[in-house]
């Protein structure tokens, strides 16, 4: 079934909701927060969306450590370092929503765990977006789902049966707002992993489910494809300057990059337009300059019998079109007729 999320209606016959992902490219930092979501509305999307979390909560080995790509180098450092600095509070989560309030652009942002839903609710969001890491903890998804908020669920690293499970988990086996998007969790995604047809395997195993793109490719070409094998929601991360320092910047899309992939996805879905078989309004005026009508090809005497050789098919097509063409021939002339005059039934004695 279609979700709504701040009152627009989404699914297929309507427009994309389209999510540009801050994720921690913010760096920790509330002012380039903000210009991010400044940057986000000036590329159209729809939504930006962050992610809440606190480190302590999820990371339980302080020696963990993790290495990343940051400004053209390797960077290896403890996981509880890098994610505690990527920490807002609750009144900081309250100040960005706000901001987006001011500049029209819905705040979303993915929990992770029960205690950052609570402050997202508090905050007030009106959808929650559940990432891959996540897709398989279905006690967690359950839980989301009881908020009654529609729920955009990633499915990165999943097989077919943890997607019956997940989908089980939201609700959205009986009839909840809940989306799933097709995710590879690689950064970037090369093409060849893609695989844009399981949005096709997805839509026959759970008809009526709202499908989209978690697009971690480069460039626009996977989300206009998917535009055409039905997605409806799109997310891709962004960054304000991929040499920021940080492990998700490198494999973002920078602001330029951000507009151009959102104008694709609605070009593209511009471009699907009406099942329809008929033509469109600029192609009836050209119908009558394109096609070709029954026309004489030389003087035609009063009598004289109508042959492929004095009557043909030319332009303009104001006239009787070529279907008919057979209906002259061996029929005799009821008049005379100039050469170049086109035919009309009337003209058959």
């Amino acid at each position: 079934m279609d979700l709504t999320i701040n009152g627009a209606p989404i699914g297929p016959g309507h427009d994309p909701f389209i999510i540009l992902e801050v994720g921690i490219n913010h760096n920790g930092e509330m002012d380039r927060a903000r210009e991010m979501i400044r940057s986000a509305r000036d590329a159209g999307a729809d939504a930006v969306k962050f992610q809440t979390f606190q480190a302590a909560r999820f990371i339980k080995d302080d020696t963990a450590m993790f290495t990343y790509v940051s400004q053209g180098k390797e960077v290896t450092e403890s996981q509880m370092a890098l994610f505690s600095r990527h920490e807002f509070t609750p009144a900081q989560w309250a100040e960005l929503k706000t901001t987006c309030d001011d500049e029209g652009i819905v705040f979303m942002s993915t929990p992770q765990d029960r205690d950052d839903l609570a402050i997202l609710l508090d905050v007030g969001v009106p959808a929650l977006k559940i990432g891959s890491d996540d897709f398989t903890n279905t006690p967690l998804v359950h839980h989301y789902a009881q908020t009654g908020l529609p729920l955009i669920l990633s499915c990165g690293m999943a097989n077919l049966a943890e997607v019956y499970e997940s989908l089980t988990a939201s609700g959205a086996l009986d009839g909840g707002e809940v989306a799933l998007l097709l995710c590879t969790s690689q950064y970037p995604t090369p093409p060849e992993d893609v695989n844009l047809a399981k949005l096709k395997t997805l839509q026959g195993a759970f008809p009526g489910l709202v499908v989209g793109l978690s697009d971690h490719t480069r460039g626009s070409v996977a989300a206009a494809a998917a535009v055409a094998l039905g997605a409806s929601i799109f997310e891709k991360h962004f960054t304000l300057d991929r040499n920021l320092p940080g492990p998700d910047h490198w494999f973002s899309e920078d602001p330029a990059d951000a507009r151009r992939w959102v104008e694709t996805i609605r070009t593209a879905h511009r471009m699907l337009g009406s099942s329809r078989v008929a033509p469109t309004s600029a192609e009836r005026d050209m119908k009558p300059l394109a096609r070709r009508s029954i026309t004489a090809m030389v003087d035609i005497a009063e009598g004289e019998a109508f042959t492929p050789s004095n009557v043909d098919l030319q332009r303009p097509g104001t006239g009787l079109p070529a279907r008919n063409l057979a209906d002259f021939h061996g029929q005799a002339a009821r008049r005379a007729i100039k050469a170049n005059e086109q035919l009309s039934f009337s003209d058959i004695a």
